[in-house]
């Protein structure tokens, strides 16, 4: 029989955070998770190890708000990056022999054999529909279709962030998962102070927060906000590394009443941005819960966003929903004749917000390591199963 040390409810756990670019967080939703939640577990007690990827060597840390962090290197294109990092990261977790790995991304599937033969119980957050995404072509679809098979076959658990995916992977594959979706961070009300800085005032542009990628439909957003003849400005945070025709292509779409910010890695001013704009737009269609619309509606702001089940889910009846850019042509004109319904939805959002509590969320995942913590593998009939231990 295989084993790993066995966690009861109260002693710490060792659990290693792995397959994402790491903290601290300045890319996307996975980074966001890590940080608080990992910080969170850290604080309980828990021996929590991220795998980082992407800092330069004067900037790298060892520890941060608790978590052990370890640098290793990945090979520097797209389609490798991300799957290089994670198997040096398996090789050095084999060797540290956590109680509970989590794997994030389901791209990763392939290296989950390596922990299981470990013994080292692990689960996998699956991510959203990843080969929708049309930055990878048919190859690259094709392989994220055979990586969501695999991370079923080989995951004790899995991890989805919104019910749509849950939905997802019940419906394709019977598979079960546990809905751990990510946190609002309450964004205080208090006055504007930075947003003076870059010539703008409160309530008095519109937002969007993304990075560029197709599937994410800023260029539908900046040509719906150039169609509308809308009297404020659309401020466009983001950008896109791998993506540059595109990056070109919403940048023709727009008009001098466009404000390009590129990325702001200053969070003060970025959740000054969220909370003083009118509208926050959100064009995300493929990726699960998202944490810059959660942001959005835990500063309070009213969210129009794309039209898809992800979205609803969160926003419910405080958002409004865009397909194209005619559609979202016609409520950036309703936003700015209508402000009062805007503070209504506002409010309502706020009050959505208080749903998605990052502290809930990280109790959600306590449990999962536990759970992980007191299985193991044993071998049956010339194959792993995966049991309870004896207690």
């Amino acid at each position: 029989m295989l084993g790993s040390t066995r966690g009861d409810n109260n002693s710490p756990l060792k659990i290693s955070l792995i397959g994402t670019r790491g903290v601290p967080a300045r890319y996307g939703g996975f980074e966001t998770a890590i940080e608080e939640v990992g910080a969170r577990l850290a604080r309980r007690g828990h021996q929590v190890t991220v795998y980082c990827r992407g800092a330069e060597p004067e900037q790298r840390e060892t520890n941060y708000l608790g978590m052990d962090l370890v640098h290793l290197p990945a090979f520097k294109k797209r389609s490798l990056e991300t799957l290089s990092h994670t198997a040096l990261s398996v090789a050095h977790a084999i060797f540290k022999r956590p109680q509970a790995a989590l794997v994030f991304n389901a791209a990763n599937s392939p290296l989950l054999p390596f922990l299981r033969c470990a013994a080292i119980p692990l689960a996998t957050h699956v991510d959203g529909l990843e080969w929708k995404r049309a930055k990878w072509g048919p190859s690259g679809q094709r392989y994220y279709l055979i990586c969501e098979r695999l991370a079923v076959w080989w995951s004790q658990a899995l991890i989805a962030d919104a019910q749509g995916i849950a939905d997802y992977y019940t419906e394709k594959f019977g598979a079960q998962t546990r809905l751990i979706t990510y946190g609002a961070p309450i964004i205080e009300e208090k006055p504007a102070e930075r947003i003076s800085e870059i010539g703008l005032e409160p309530n008095g542009y519109h937002l969007v927060v993304a990075r560029f990628e197709p599937e994410n439909h800023v260029d539908m957003i900046v040509r719906g906000h150039a169609q509308s003849g809308a009297k404020l400005p659309l401020v466009v945070v983001g950008s896109a590394p791998y993506a540059e025709q595109h990056t070109r292509q919403i940048h023709e779409s727009a008009n001098d009443r466009v404000k390009f910010l590129g990325g702001v890695w200053d969070q003060e001013l970025l959740d000054e941005l969220y909370a003083q704009a009118l509208i926050y737009w959100h064009g995300h269609s493929v990726g699960g819960t998202n944490p810059s619309l959660l942001r959005a509606i835990g500063a309070g702001t009213a969210v129009n966003a794309f039209n898809v089940n992800f979205n609803r889910e969160v926003l419910l009846g405080s958002g409004r929903y865009f397909a194209d850019s005619t559609e979202a042509s016609e409520l950036f004109v309703e936003a700015e004749r209508n402000r009062e319904q805007v503070e209504q939805r506002a409010i309502q959002a706020r009050e959505r917000a208080k749903a998605y509590d990052w502290d809930l969320v990280t109790d959600a995942y306590e449990k999962l390591c536990r759970d992980l913590a007191g299985k193991t593998w044993k071998v049956v009939n010339k194959r792993s199963e995966y049991v309870e231990k004896a207690l």
